[in-house]
């Protein structure tokens, strides 16, 4: 069973985002890595049933291969954030470095939101970031759609079992993810919307 994120990570990293708490029951769907043809396109759909709109961190390399899918996402109303340029991690990385990836990204992304590949960020890293205006976004409930050791069952049950008015959930828009995630995203979807929540776009 997914274990949500401990309390004490919460307490001591004040600055950076795991979850959006608010009245309105909103949940926050965010798909890593992409975009990536074909799949992009057919997140848009599956979205596109509910109405759903999510945030898509995408990576600027990949951005700058398929900027029609960059257009797609967000002609559909759906938030982009920033995931680096080539997928960086930021561990062992210094954050004069770091933050020149995120930026490199950024020209084409132009986006406040960032979310570090693999959740792998320094503290100083983390500074630096939001004194450059961006909000730092990880998350409380992930899929781990990545994982080949797992199907797609054990994948919605993660996605699913804590999910909850304020959540961010992590799915990976990429073809390593695929069979996984194209089996638990349109029942989370059915199970957001039978619990009358609603998938919402971050925008801080």
């Amino acid at each position: 069973m997914h274990i949500p994120v401990p309390q004490i990570l919460l307490d001591i990293t004040p600055d950076l985002v795991w979850h959006l708490p608010n009245p309105d029951g909103s949940v926050y769907l965010t798909f890593d890595d992409g975009p990536t043809p074909a799949i992009t396109e057919w997140i848009l759909g599956q979205l596109a049933r509910y109405d759903a709109k999510a945030t898509f961190f995408c990576i600027g390399k990949n951005a700058e291969l398929y900027p029609h899918l960059l257009d797609m996402i967000r002609a559909e109303g759906h938030a982009v954030g920033n995931h680096t340029h080539n997928h960086m991690k930021g561990w062992g990385r210094s954050a004069e470095e770091y933050l020149a990836n995120v930026e490199q990204a950024n020209k084409l992304l132009q986006t406040n939101l960032f979310r570090p590949p693999y959740g792998r960020i320094t503290p100083r890293q983390a500074v630096r970031l939001t004194q450059a205006g961006y909000h730092v976004v990880l998350w409380n409930v992930l899929s781990r759609d990545y994982n080949r050791y797992i199907d797609g069952r054990t994948c919605y049950k993660n996605a699913t079992n804590h999910l909850k008015s304020g959540s961010i959930v992590v799915f990976h828009d990429s073809v390593k993810t695929f069979k996984n995630m194209s089996y638990a995203l349109p029942r989370t979807l059915d199970l957001v919307y039978e619990r009358g929540l609603m998938c919402q776009p971050i925008v801080l």
